[in-house]
């Protein structure tokens, strides 16, 4: 039996990559869950994203801002439980101008974690990354081992962890915080690895692979983490963090090479670039705590990385448009790779 039973769920930021696959797997995991979210939609939320939804009985879509006190205690009255996704989440972007991060994933947090304390939500789920550990040069990163983020983006999420802690130490407020390896899947925005190869290889354009293309990453399909964040979310210990990964290290030159093959593409599209400023070299986590509560990553590598590109060969006019008609992708593009799109 599950220690929790949500009845009425936010999720912030819910138009994004995860949060729009989170909203699909409750809807279909849980005929009795209700879904409301809330996304400001900027450049990376997608209100498509959750088009086949609008319909439902069961969901519900808000435009707003995490950081504004008014709408989030408008939605947040409404609810049982929270799982905020709601972030800057590109390291890049984040090298750039790290204000947007400190806002929106610490100010925008605090403004949540308040909103949750008035409205004496049950339970909170802080959705967070292993990159807060920053590079682990052997071993595995368990949840006790210290925070040494290495970007402005993972120090903006290093705060937004402390913050929802200090919230459940100091005001009891019931906060679980998960940190998940890198995902990958259906509704990526194409600047992430693995959407941004795809897309330019099935357009024969050069993929971008920084510095030697030896740092490691370990690789998490969406919806494994999806089941992973809905199994913390039931059965995991309020206060606790839960790292979220499955076991599939590959430095970027193996992966690039992968989605290179699976597209029946040339090598000869490897095109070397100057390496990220700081960039971790390896990542890589130990899962043991969430497997004691029952979970297990499902789907393979492998599979998943062709269902992953099967989905971007099919849905060519949902990138197309991204790539096309908005400015920040072209901007961001140029401005890290020193090369046209």
């Amino acid at each position: 039996m599950s220690n929790y039973t949500p009845k009425k769920v936010l999720i912030t930021g819910g138009a994004g990559f995860i949060g729009c696959n989170f909203v699909r797997y409750l809807l279909k995991t849980d005929p009795d869950i209700e879904v409301l979210v809330l996304d400001l939609l900027t450049y990376a939320g997608n209100e498509e994203n959750l088009e086949e939804l609008k319909d439902s009985k069961r969901f519900t879509f808000v435009k707003g801002d995490i950081r504004d006190p008014e709408i989030v205690d408008s939605v947040m009255k409404k609810v049982d439980t929270v799982a905020h996704f709601a972030a800057e989440s590109h390291v890049d972007r984040s090298i750039l101008s790290a204000q947007d991060f400190i806002s929106t994933n610490i100010y925008g947090t605090y403004v949540l974690l308040q909103s949750a304390l008035k409205h004496k939500i049950k339970r909170f789920i802080n959705i967070s990354t292993d990159e807060v550990y920053g590079s682990i040069p052997e071993g595995e990163a368990d949840e006790t081992f210290p925070l040494k983020p290495s970007s402005p983006y993972s120090a903006s999420k290093a705060g937004q962890d402390q913050m929802a802690y200090s919230h459940s130490v100091t005001f009891n407020l019931p906060v679980i915080t998960t940190r998940s390896t890198n995902n990958f899947g259906p509704y990526q925005y194409p600047e992430k690895m693995i959407p941004l190869f795809i897309t330019r290889a099935l357009e024969n354009k050069p993929l971008p692979v920084y510095g030697d293309g030896l740092q490691i990453r370990d690789w998490t399909y969406v919806e494994d983490n999806c089941e992973a964040i809905f199994h913390v979310l039931l059965e995991g210990k309020i206060g606790e963090i839960y790292n979220i990964g499955s076991g599939n290290q590959l430095t970027n030159l193996v992966l690039t090479k992968k989605i290179l093959n699976a597209l029946g593409k040339p090598e000869t599209l490897i095109t070397y670039v100057e390496d990220r400023k700081g960039h971790d070299r390896r990542y890589s986590v130990s899962c043991k705590k969430v497997k004691k509560l029952g979970w297990n990553p499902r789907h393979s590598f492998e599979e998943s990385l062709q269902q992953t590109i099967a989905w971007y060969q099919t849905h060519q006019n949902w990138w197309g448009k991204i790539i096309q008609k908005q400015e920040s992708y072209q901007e961001f593009f140029s401005t890290y790779y020193k090369t046209k799109v």
